[in-house]
């Protein structure tokens, strides 16, 4: 395989990287501070990416999309990721599973997502089922042409933008190797619909200004129309998103880290301690070291796995292993620079003090690190069980 880039690609890069440094980062501390993102800064961004063509880069051309291979969708992510999510989320991927829509759907919201004219969330964890998704409570009961949806959801990020979440609930259960299952379905339902209640939820250190929510349903209506899929197959639905979305959230924790270690190398090179630049200290310099190596690991594996994405041959255990590696040696990397930059690695002056509280969510949403590991288990062992 050609690990060299393409021009296209190169040429790509650079105005995500320019683009993160003109209209992102300069706004990144006022948001950590606030805690908040002004609904005008994100129409400035939304505005702005749209104009530049990065909006909805993720969904393909035939809907208005950018049509991106996965490779360069994870070279995208890289870029965007070396500012807070809190900032580069405006810079719109719409759940690729709205690719699902049918009939008025895709123009009530396949199509404006794209075009940057609503936004989706996803609601799928709830209090009792993060990593066990299969035990969800929340339940949708037919009632003639409508469903009656009951439960909560939480963990819900970026719900207070959403225009409409697309919500896992169980339609019906079934028996699968002695074992009870739920058949889950998903349902593509409105702001504001009667029986939906949205609230902030708690407080997260990481990625201050991006906030996750808590969604309530209590006898609330919707029609069967707005299925998103077909009635009790939501995991097919949720599982083609959710296993290349690992693989966007590795070249994220990639980026993340060499901003990381960009920062170190500037301060070990500008740091004088005893009359030396403190990088010509083994101690110092070692750590930049390893750091490097790490990345460079961290961002083969990635771009590996989304080229095998690409070519269809990617699996599962791939793709938890991309996240998995990434999301720790960003882990990995925060510390070390935290350590490099010694006191005023914990300051809030500067930006590594935030890195390094960003990066302890990545080890945790899109699947904790102990999923990946069972995930890829299960898939090394599963041909010598039979």
């Amino acid at each position: 395989m050609n690990f060299q880039l393409t021009q296209e690609q190169e040429m790509l890069v650079e105005a995500v990287r320019s683009f993160v440094a003109k209209e992102l980062l300069p706004h990144e501390e006022a948001v950590d501070r606030a805690d908040a993102v002004s609904p005008e800064l994100a129409a400035q961004i939304r505005g702005k990416a749209i104009a530049a063509g990065f909006y909805a880069f993720n969904m393909p051309e035939e809907v208005g999309g950018g049509g991106l291979d996965y490779l360069s969708q994870a070279l995208i992510e890289r870029e965007l990721s070396k500012v807070s999510w809190a900032l580069h989320v405006f810079v719109a991927r719409p759940s690729k599973i709205l690719m699902a829509c049918k009939d008025e759907q895709i123009n009530d919201y396949l199509l404006p997502c794209v075009q940057g004219e609503k936004i989706d969330c996803f609601a799928l964890t709830e209090p009792g089922a993060g990593s066990d998704a299969n035990a969800i409570k929340t339940r949708a009961v037919r009632q003639g042409d409508d469903f009656v949806i009951n439960g909560s959801k939480h963990f819900i990020s970026h719900a207070g933008h959403a225009d409409f979440a697309i919500v896992f609930a169980v339609t019906d259960t079934y028996e699968h190797n002695g074992r009870k299952r739920n058949a889950v379905t998903a349902f593509l339902v409105d702001r504001g619909t009667p029986g939906m209640t949205i609230r902030r939820g708690p407080k997260c250190v990481s990625n201050r200004g991006y906030h996750t929510y808590e969604l309530f349903f209590d006898d609330c209506r919707v029609p069967a129309s707005k299925v998103l899929g077909e009635v009790g197959k939501g995991w097919e639905v949720a599982n083609a998103w959710l296993t290349a979305g690992r693989v966007m959230v590795a070249a994220n924790c990639v980026g993340q880290a060499q901003r990381a270690l960009d920062l170190s190398l500037q301060w070990a090179a500008d740091r004088k301690q005893f009359g030396q630049a403190i990088g010509s200290y083994q101690g110092v310099s070692f750590k930049l070291a390893d750091m490097a190596t790490q990345i460079r690991a961290a961002e083969m594996l990635t771009l590996h796995t989304a080229w095998k994405m690409d070519q269809g041959s990617m699996t599962d255990g791939e793709a938890g292993m991309a996240k998995l590696f990434a999301s720790e040696v960003l882990g990995k990397v925060a510390d070390e620079a935290v350590q490099i930059f010694g006191g005023m690695g914990l300051m809030d002056e500067g930006p590594v003090e935030r890195i390094w509280r960003n990066a302890r969510i990545e080890r945790i949403w899109e699947g904790t690190s102990e999923i990946q590991r069972h995930i890829i288990a299960r898939e090394l062992l599963r041909p010598l069980l039979r």
